[in-house]
């Protein structure tokens, strides 16, 4: 399974071939235009969420996995999978 972390440099030909998109949440503003990219292109998009509040926002459609503090109030947020807690969140893509 090919794993890509965001980067702002990255290309859309950089997502050819991958399977998940991992970003960090101090990365949502910068990288909606690769995860419009990720989406069509059927790449599956993980948000690592923790150290602050989810606000919630058009970028949450786009998301398949979610790592949050407190996951409290997302049951209904649309996201694939949800998990709280202190995880790798290498280890829970599916």
């Amino acid at each position: 399974m090919q794993v890509i972390e965001y980067s702002p440099r990255l290309t859309r030909e950089d997502l050819q071939g991958v399977r998940w998109m991992i970003l960090d949440h101090t990365m949502l503003n910068d990288a909606t235009k690769m995860m419009m990219f990720a989406e069509l292109d059927g790449v599956l998009i993980a948000v690592d969420h923790r150290g602050k509040k989810v606000e919630n926002g058009i970028w949450m459609r786009m998301v398949h996995l979610l790592l949050v503090d407190d996951a409290e109030g997302l049951e209904k947020s649309g996201i694939t999978k949800v998990v709280e807690g202190d995880y790798s969140i290498e280890e829970l893509l599916f």
